[in-house]
């Protein structure tokens, strides 16, 4: 048994752990990052990074698809899954080698195995042990799926989806929340008719009523099918595809069945409880500052609960190495964190929606305005519709900033300076935005909020 001490120890190289890792070291910190896969996580090998990567390549069949309305002559000769993955992970290859590099360089231990927390701030990797002055826990989440339906063969999660040789004929999708669109969204480009069934009424239920109608009235055009407000009963399959049943007694069959119904806490059988971490559903109990219940512990990422997003996580290892160095850093607040989902048309958000803002501050108390992307140049050469939807309170601040079109995930920082400055939308009317640029449909929402809007009636 071999002892090893560090400042920190951190358990789980994704993107909390490795940004803990990354910001420690540059405060001096001697740093251990314990992994038993891959630094850079779900996120860089087997979620954002690959997801994107193929919505991209579907965002290029449907260009070359409807290359002749922009006066282009091309054909779409069909999808190459081999080249697909190819170019997927081509791209992760080359964020991998950068990432693993840059932690080289920052002179932090990586330790290559399935840790195990003890008593005393203590992480045992097979017979090994890393003792820190401080501990971060970033053990990050796993595919959720329901009672009774075992994953295997034609009913995948995204990580099997992304593992998929070829392109599936039909898919029935269970779940219409970000990864279920999301998927959907890349398959419906390459050929495949979708269905998506959510037991909630409408898809991206956390969204925004507008986002939501939005989506559903895009998806329609492009002829995904959605079966909303109700929920699964059971799944069989055989060699040529799967039949699922709902609770309605409306039956579906498909080729594959993707199952997306959310992201777990990846906390059973580490040891978190017997070392004094505390648990509720599987999810560590922080307070405000990301502390455990056992002293020098700390959590991050989407073992904690909230919004289950790389750039949260990566957010709070960050917070957790200042805290840690003895700086006073600011936590981010859920309702600043901003949201995107990677969809055709893509929807962002941050803040708060108008139906949570009118429970807190009353329906007299809550004003919003929607402006229509139809009246955006940008917007039109780029050939998106969709929608800016900014709410307030009367006479305050912006609450919550929600955007639907593509590329409009580009925007929302903007909206995220809004929110968390709490500015008020006479305070952003003067500013200039360039033209044309999709970002002036945002000014015009906070034009017609300031009292004087100008492209709108």
């Amino acid at each position: 048994m071999t002892a090893h001490d560090f400042d920190v120890v951190v358990l789980g190289g994704g993107s909390g752990g490795y940004a803990a890792a990354l910001r420690a070291s540059e405060l001096g910190k001697t740093v251990a990052l314990i992994e038993k896969d891959r630094v850079g996580g779900t996120c860089l090998h087997r979620g954002c990074i690959p997801t994107k990567a193929l919505l991209h390549a579907a965002e290029v069949a449907d260009c070359v698809r409807e290359a002749a309305s922009y006066g282009v002559t091309a054909s779409l000769g069909g999808i190459d899954p081999a080249g697909l993955r190819a170019y997927r992970e081509g791209i992760v290859a080359k964020k991998f080698k950068g990432l693993e590099g840059l932690i080289a360089r920052r002179g932090i231990t990586v330790v290559a195995g399935e840790g195990q927390l003890e008593a005393g701030r203590t992480v045992r990797v097979g017979d090994d042990r890393y003792t820190g002055r401080d501990v971060v826990l970033a053990t990050g989440s796993f595919s959720r799926t329901l009672p009774g339906l075992e994953i295997g063969g034609r009913i995948l999660t995204s990580e099997g989806a992304l593992a998929l040789d070829e392109v599936p004929g039909s898919v029935i999708i269970l779940g219409g929340g970000v990864i279920g669109v999301e998927f959907a969204s890349v398959w419906r480009s390459f050929g495949a008719e979708v269905t998506i069934v959510e037991a909630f009424d409408h898809l991206i239920p956390n969204e925004d009523i507008a986002l939501s109608k939005g989506l559903e009235r895009a998806y329609r055009k492009r002829g995904i099918q959605a079966r909303l407000g109700v929920r699964f009963a059971s799944a069989t399959q055989d060699g040529a595809g799967v039949t699922v049943t709902l609770e309605d007694g409306a039956s579906l069959r498909a080729d594959y069945l993707l199952v997306a119904v959310g992201r777990g806490p990846a906390t059973a059988g580490l040891g978190f409880e017997e070392a004094g971490v505390s648990l509720d559903r599987g999810f560590v109990t922080v307070d405000e500052r990301l502390r455990t219940t056992s002293e020098g512990v700390w959590a991050v990422g989407d073992i904690v609960p909230g919004l289950q997003l790389a750039h949260r996580g990566f957010q709070q290892g960050i917070f957790v190495a200042e805290a840690i160095a003895g700086l006073d850093p600011v936590p981010v607040p859920e309702t600043q964190i901003p949201k995107v989902t990677y969809s055709h048309p893509e929807a962002a958000s941050v803040g708060l929606t108008e139906a949570q803002a009118v429970a807190e501050h009353g329906a007299e108390g809550v004003t919003s305005y929607e402006y229509n992307l139809a009246g955006n140049g940008k917007s039109e050469i780029i050939g998106t519709g969709g929608l800016v939807k900014v709410v307030r309170r009367v006479d305050g601040p912006v609450l919550g900033v929600h955007l639907l079109g593509d590329r409009v995930g580009e925007l929302i920082t903007e909206g995220q300076l809004a929110v968390a400055w709490e500015a008020h939308p006479e305070d952003i009317a003067p500013l200039i935005h360039a033209h044309p640029t999709q970002s002036e449909a945002l000014g015009e929402a906070f034009l017609a909020l300031a009292g004087k809007p100008l492209h709108a009636i």
